[in-house]
Formats: structure tokens, C-alpha cells, sequence
């Protein structure tokens, strides 16, 4: 009985442990918000940026929707677009595919981290959720790497498409710094995840 106790002592703190991991990379997040707070307008991203200048259709549309409601079918549907966009495009930087260090792009059979994130955004947009709470978001990971995710923004939380977690997370979860994201009126205005 005694080993079982051990045991069951270790794993709480090995859960413990993951989540305060998680936590220590967001610090300036409230670790209560099921929301991640945003701080006021930042900079664009240059490659959103240049993406814009080359698709200036795809960044004209309206956010039409801030929040949607978490539903059985939703839950679903960002579940299934995860996986499949994960699983159909083989991880490569812009280096490689384009011979430059940036360019946002839907992927083709290949893709850099912001690709499989446009990707996802544009599946679930056209699937009925509001681009609004679809944000592209810029992180480091934990390595301290430049990364980027797409958010999806919830009645219960915020949560993360990754091209290298195949769960969907809620934002505290992940093992992300995040730095800024679009704002959820505007998806050509960014706004800064980071206070001060």
C-alpha cells in the first residue's frame, strides 16, 4: 500500500510540475483566465505583412465574430481539422520550400509552422467559424524558437492548434511563450499578448 501511495504522490507532482511548466512561460498571462488578456496594438508580423501584399482578397474580409461557443460539433471540427492538416503536411522551413527565412503560405504537401496555422484557420472559416475567433498567433516555444499556432477563441477558453502537439490545448497548457496575436475585430490589427 505504501509503494501505491508513492506512486500516486509522484504522479500528482509530475502534473503538477508539467502545468507549472506551462504556466512559467506565459507570466505576464493570468493563469486563472480560461482567455488570454491582450495588452494593446503591436507590430504585424512581416511575413502576415507580405502575405497581405500578395493576398490582399484573403486579409480584406471582415472578422464577422469575436467569440463562438464551444460546441459538441465545434469541438469536433477543430479536433479533426488538427489532425488532418498535422498529418497531411510534412514540417519544413521557408528556408528550404521558398529559399527565403519568411513567407506565410497555404501549404501545398510541405509547410513552416504559420502555414499549417493559415491552413487550419482557413478550413475552420470555412466551416462557419468567424475569422474573428480565428487568430494567427506568434509565440516562442520552449527552446525559445519563434513559433506560431492558430488560436481559437471560445466561451471556454482559448485554445491551441500546433503543428508539433497533435492535442488541441487550452492556451495555459501549452508550452508557448505568447507574444501577440490578431486582434479578434480586426484581423489585419495586432494586438500584443505581453504586458508592458
Amino acid at each position: 500500500m505504501g509503494k501505491s501511495i508513492i506512486a500516486a504522490l509522484a504522479l500528482a507532482l509530475s502534473c503538477g510540475t508539467a502545468g507549472a511548466n506551462a504556466l512559467h512561460l506565459n507570466p505576464t498571462q493570468p493563469a486563472s483566465a480560461a482567455n488570454m488578456e491582450t495588452f494593446g496594438r503591436t507590430t504585424i508580423p512581416i511575413g502576415y505583412y507580405d502575405y497581405c501584399q500578395r493576398y490582399a482578397d484573403r486579409c480584406d474580409r471582415p472578422a464577422d465574430g469575436q467569440i463562438v461557443e464551444l460546441t459538441r460539433e465545434l469541438w469536433k471540427d477543430i479536433i479533426q481539422t488538427n489532425h488532418d492538416v498535422n498529418t497531411a503536411v510534412a514540417p519544413l522551413p521557408d528556408s528550404e520550400i521558398f529559399g527565403i527565412e519568411e513567407r506565410w503560405e497555404y501549404p501545398d504537401n510541405v509547410g513552416d509552422c504559420e502555414d499549417y496555422a493559415l491552413e487550419k484557420r482557413k478550413r475552420l472559416n470555412q466551416r462557419g467559424v468567424p475569422l474573428g475567433a480565428l487568430s494567427m498567433t506568434v509565440a516562442r516555444d520552449a527552446n525559445g524558437g519563434g513559433h506560431a499556432v492558430l488560436t481559437v477563441v471560445t466561451d471556454r477558453g482559448d485554445f491551441v492548434l500546433d503543428n508539433v502537439e497533435p492535442r488541441v490545448l487550452l492556451w495555459k497548457e501549452a508550452e508557448l511563450y505568447f507574444l501577440k496575436r490578431q486582434s479578434q475585430h480586426d484581423p489585419n490589427t495586432w494586438v500584443s499578448l505581453v504586458s508592458g
